[in-house]
């Protein structure tokens, strides 16, 4: 049935069905065939449009579902005639096929301009295609022991949800549909046997097959073309009714009001998910990333709260810091002087004027720093880990064990066939097929990767831009709170390198939304030149494009003053310049590790609440001004179908964004959490808020998306291992070199000379002296002071020395230490990590036996069904055969 060529198919299907219909009316001679019935409803409808509730998802019989309804719009241009060709031919080959079609006319639109075409799909062809698309359907209830209730599961009986809407059907032992067995399964009611979501996936893969004529000697098929061509303005299955109410007889059950009351409410935000419920309404695709944020959000909950323990802890020691108690000190920082921060235009200063500063590096650059980067080290080895046997009960669970990739998704896309001009033998199906040779894909493949390095670049030289605004405003910054005397009640912790940092990042931060904006408009066209063969290729291409630019664009500022910012500026009277104008960028004397922080707070927190905003408002604006155009008649019936028209499409990359926002947050999460240890709790808020805000755009303003089989994450899942053991390196790093504890350690061990108090003097050891006399003219402030000598941080020589502003010992002693740690730790975190994946099997050990009993269970059943037919069919031909030897015994008797 992948064959595009499906003319020849949609016939053999037809003989299929008629056989179907030929078996069921030998079983019971007074029904009628559905076509028969579909030609006398047709002729004289039951109920009349105006009679019909405007929530009926059903023909105008009020017997027939809709399962599908197309748009198309009539047209004055050239292109009117041909598209009304390509929809009369696609009609009828529609019906060809077993599908029931009933056609509002335009004037009972709210528009009097839209005409729909409403699609059903009868018993026999959904049977058929059940089959064709090997859908696993009930045959017993399964005998499998319940699961047993946790020691506490008391205490999170309010997060659950009730049975009714959890597990609204129990668990069943299934096997591959087949219409010849029909007898096997538990069809109770043929009406609802088949499930809303299987009932649109079945119409959208006759829909995606079905041609529509012959165009440049080529067959022309499928529903995505005649989209792209605009001969149908949409193609979407029906909402249950609306979500504020629940349905009226004789629609069936609401599952979309039982979804907003229990799931898209944000009242419920502290309720677990209803995900059997999610995935029997939008597919196994759409309830695979709803599972995967909800497990996302459950093992943030115990980084979160470790994190917060860490904070806590800073905030309550912040105070006793060795470190800060120096630097406050009016006896010590007091007398510290400061060599100035910028050429000509800063003065000298004095320490303890950072005082409040050092307190608030050391709320998240204390002790806990390294015991926390450690534990997200595992925390994230575990949530992998624990994430592969959820998504292996969740393949069990939902019958995906046996699941091949989709066909929708290995269909050839119309871009694809329309661009080629050569044919192909395909080895598989021995049927020629488009082909695009390899030469004429190597310019586009070269364009791409020119136009990705470009935006990379872009967002560098963005990068360096920002760099250059701090250093430019750091000196007017710096007068400016000098001389400004409103401004001295807040110098004490508005200082200018905080101004600095802050509007920095600020500013990077909407660099980074305008710059994404852009990115996605391009990335998108580039991937569609590269002209991909399958939707599947067409995906994998754009993820590529888009994680990688993401990656860089988000990342990059936190990288650079993480590891570069500071680590190169040299000393007074030989600074390193930047473009050789401006002076590179100083640490604060606590270190840089509170400039992290600031700068992945705000980039953090303002995409998460930027894009909630953007997910929550952008659709509702565009759906109440569409409703508010197209109502222009408001006497007449505002359909089910004609609301859900006026919906936003969730589009086939609806879930790829949502992936990309979930991934680029782990990064932030995992990435630099070492420098941020409330990054975790800030990420659980978020996602809890998020869980919500897609629940209700998806249950409210988005049209109903066709149901999709997918059996994991897909790509997804690489990327995130990739981060994983990314994160190790980037955290050890951090706290080797951003953070000021190994510095301290060092001191401690192997230089503090105080037994008691091992940390005093640390302050002073850490900064080297210069001589003020040996500052250039150029660099040198214009006022002149009285000081000889000012401090810097570094381990260098003094000025009396003969190896004079030369790296001392200290300094080799402390870069060993940081190698040293960065080898400890990620040593010890990856044994670790690989010792938790060898011990924590992907599959657990209950879903494998439940599996096998599934098999075994299945055999058996079928087995014995195909016994007992046997039987009955021998039962038959015995009792003929006996009846006609008795037959000709008589007929003997007689002749005799």
């Amino acid at each position: 049935m992948g064959d595009p060529h499906v003319l020849e198919v949609v016939r053999e299907e037809e003989r299929r069905t008629s056989r179907i219909a030929d078996f069921n009316s030998d079983t019971n001679e007074q029904s009628l065939s559905s076509r028969e019935t579909s030609f006398l409803i047709s002729d004289e409808p039951t109920f009349k449009k105006d009679k019909q509730s405007k929530d009926s998802i059903f023909f105008r019989d009020g017997i027939r579902q809709i399962d599908f309804v197309l748009s198309y719009v009539d047209e004055i241009k050239k292109e009117a005639e041909i598209k009304s060709e390509r929809r009369k031919e696609f009609e009828q080959n529609l019906r060809k096929t077993g599908l029931e079609l009933e056609i509002e006319d335009k004037m009972n639109s709210e528009d009097g301009k839209t005409y729909f075409v409403k699609i059903h799909a009868p018993w026999e062809v959904l049977v058929t295609y059940a089959e064709v698309l090997g859908m696993k359907m009930p045959i017993k209830e399964s005998d499998s022991l319940p699961p047993e209730r946790l020691p506490f599961s008391c205490i999170l009986g309010p997060l659950q949800l009730a049975r009714d809407v959890k597990h609204r059907h129990p668990e069943y032992y299934t096997a591959q549909f087949s219409r010849h067995r029909q007898e096997l399964f538990l069809i109770h009611d043929q009406s609802s046997f088949f499930p809303s979501s299987s009932r649109n996936r079945i119409v959208y893969y006759i829909l995606s097959r079905c041609p529509f004529g012959v165009e440049d000697g080529k067959k022309k098929f499928g529903i995505e073309r005649l989209l792209t061509s605009h001969t149908y303005s949409s193609a979407y299955p029906l909402h249950d009714g609306q979500y504020w109410k629940p349905s009226e007889p004789p629609n069936p059950v609401n599952e979309r009001y039982t979804l907003f009351q229990n799931w898209a409410r944000f009242s419920y935000f502290y309720k677990e998910q209803p995900l059997d419920l999610i995935r029997n309404y939008y597919g196994e695709k759409i309830g695979m990333y709803f599972v995967f944020l909800g497990f996302y959000t459950e093992m943030l909950f115990l980084a979160a709260i470790v994190g917060l323990a860490c904070f806590i802890y800073g905030l309550f020691s912040m105070n006793s810091s060795p470190t800060s108690i120096e630097i406050c000190d009016p006896e010590v920082g007091g007398q510290i002087i400061m060599c100035p921060l910028c050429d000509v235009v800063c003065d000298y200063w004095r320490l303890n004027s950072t005082c409040l500063a050092s307190k608030f590096s050391y709320l998240f650059d204390n002790e806990s720093t390294v015991f926390f980067a450690i534990f997200m080290g595992i925390w994230v080895t575990l949530f992998l880990e624990f994430w592969k046997q959820r998504q292996a009960r969740l393949e069990y669970e939902w019958d995906l064990v046996d699941f091949e990739e989709e066909q929708q998704q290995l269909q050839l896309r119309p871009e694809f066939e329309a661009m080629c001009k050569h044919r192909k033998m395909n080895p598989v199906t021995k049927e020629m097929e488009p082909h695009m040779p390899l030469q004429s894909r190597i310019p586009w493949y070269f364009l791409s990767g020119a136009t990705v390095a470009l935006w990379m670049s872009l967002v560098i030289a963005c990068m360096v831009a920002v760099i250059v605004y701090r250093l430019s405003v750091f000196a007017t910054f710096a007068s400016f709170m000098e001389t400004e005397a409103s401004l001295k009640q807040v110098k004490s912790f508005l200082t200018p390198q905080i101004t600095t940092a802050l509007s920095g990042s600020c500013l990077n931060f909407i660099v980074i939304l305008i710059l994404n904006f852009f990115y996605e408009k391009i990335s998108a066209w580039i991937t569609k030149m590269e002209i991909p063969r399958t939707y599947q290729e067409y995906e994998s291409s754009l993820t590529l494009k888009m994680f990688l630019f993401q990656f860089v664009n988000f990342y990059s500022s936190c990288f650079y003053v993480a590891f570069f910012k500071g680590k190169f500026v040299g000393y007074p009277g030989k600074y390193t310049y930047l473009f050789n104008v401006w002076r590179s960028e100083e640490c604060d004397p606590a270190g840089c590790l509170i400039e992290l922080t600031t700068q992945l707070t705000i980039i953090m927190t303002g995409k998460q609440i930027f894009g909630n905003i953007q997910e929550a408002i952008y659709p509702w604006i565009l759906n109440w001004w569409r409703r508010r155009k197209a109502r222009t008649n408001s006497e007449k019936l505002y359909s089910r179908w004609e609301q859900d028209h006026d919906l936003e499409t969730f589009g086939s990359l609806g879930l790829f964004y949502e992936y990309l926002e979930t991934v680029i947050q782990f990064g932030f999460v995992t990435l630099f959490v070492a420098s941020f240890p409330l990054a975790p709790l800030l990420a659980l808020l978020n996602n809890i808020i998020e869980i919500r805000v897609d629940a209700w755009k998806l249950t409210t303003q988005y049209r109903r998306p066709v149901a999709a089989k997918a059996h994991s994450i897909g790509v997804w899942q690489d990327i995130l291992f990739a981060m994983a053991v990314l994160s190790v390196a980037s955290n050890a790093f951090i706290v080797a070199y951003t953070s000021d504890i190994i510095p301290r350690l060092v001191y401690y061990y192997a230089y503090s000379t105080n037994t008691t108090e091992p940390f005093q003097g640390y302050v002073n050891n850490s900064l080297s002296i210069f001589l003020v006399a040996d500052l250039p003219n150029n660099t040198a402030p214009s006022e002149k002071r009285d000081f000889t000598t000012c401090r810097y941080r570094d381990y260098r020589y003094p000025p009396d020395h003969e190896y004079k502003y030369f790296h001392n010992m200290q300094f080799w002693h402390v870069l060993a230490a940081k190698m040293t740690f960065i080898i400890v730790m990620e040593h010890v975190v990856f044994l670790v990590k690989f010792f938790l994946a060898w011990m924590i099997p992907d599959v657990p050990k209950d879903v494998v036996e439940k599996i096998k009993r599934e098999k075994l269970m299945t055999v058996k059943i079928i087995h014995d069904f195909e016994l007992k037919k046997l039987k009955e069919n021998l039962l038959v031909d015995s009792n003929e055969f006996a009846k006609e030897v008795i037959l000709r015994e008589n007929k003997m008797q007689l002749a005799n």
